[in-house]
């Protein structure tokens, strides 16, 4: 246990240096640390953890994205509301899935992912987009229906899904990036919060680990804010670099999860 209790913020440190240069994503290694660093032996166990851990460390940047003018709260608000339910729906899910058979779906996801975020472009977007009653049921509805499959990936998996939410709500109303992060925060809170509520009540949260993670995580992620300032002019190299790593590993977390399953 005092293992555990050391690995945890450094963990969280790795999670919250990698959100700090990259600007997102850093949360789908959650799982893995705790799985494989901290040796939270229970996959469900590691997933309600990490649901807390992002939910907290999400509800702090969005403070700073709010004061900072970049959260289109109408959008987000319809976004969340909608994710939520789908969020729960997933955790409820995931809760009656193999451990093993989930180790695998999840490094799959992190495989595609990782092949996302190498391939990912900058657009330029439109800064003043917004919701109101003149294009409610024309961009609600797009909102709501890719809030609720994103919140249904993020509850079952247990991560901020941030990396989905992002160009959701980019497809969904075709923000700028840099407002599609902040908008993202409100609905990466949202969705961690109500998995990891879903996982509480089911007793699947070590708290004292989330706790020591959220903490490492805060660290890591102001040392990680203030190296992103000095490296802005090499922010594709970071993420490529930081896509590398999550293809890797993905890679890994396949291979064991199906090691375990079907020996070879």
């Amino acid at each position: 246990m005092t293992a555990e209790l050391m690995l945890s913020p450094l963990s969280g440190a790795i999670v919250g240096l990698i959100l700090g240069l990259v600007g997102g994503g850093g949360s789908i290694l959650a799982v893995p640390l705790l799985i494989y660093v901290v040796g939270i032996s229970s996959t469900h166990m590691a997933i309600g953890t990490s649901a807390v851990a992002v939910a907290a460390s999400a509800a702090v940047n969005l403070v700073i994205q709010w004061r900072q003018g970049r959260v289109k709260w109408p959008c987000a608000i319809v976004f969340s509301l909608a994710g939520v339910g789908g969020a729960l729906s997933g955790a409820a899910v995931a809760k009656s899935v193999d451990g093993q058979i989930l180790l695998i779906a999840f490094g799959i996801l992190m495989l595609a992912v990782g092949i996302s975020m190498a391939l990912k472009k900058a657009t330029e977007g439109k800064p003043d987009v917004h919701l109101d009653m003149d294009n409610l049921f024309s961009m609600g509805p797009r909102l709501a229906i890719i809030g609720f499959g994103v919140g249904a990936l993020s509850g079952f998996f247990g991560i901020g899904g941030g990396f989905l939410i992002v160009p959701g709500l980019m497809l969904a109303t075709g923000m700028p990036l840099a407002y599609a992060i902040g908008t993202s925060l409100v609905a990466v809170t949202a969705f961690g919060a109500a998995t990891a509520s879903s996982y509480a009540l089911s007793g699947l949260v070590n708290w004292p680990i989330a706790g020591l993670f959220v903490l490492g995580g805060a660290m890591g992620g102001l040392v990680g804010a203030f190296i992103g300032q000095r490296l802005a002019k090499k922010g594709r190299a970071l993420n490529l670099v930081f896509a590398a790593v999550v293809l890797v590993t993905g890679a890994f977390i396949t291979f064991d999860g199906a090691r375990l399953i079907w020996p070879f």
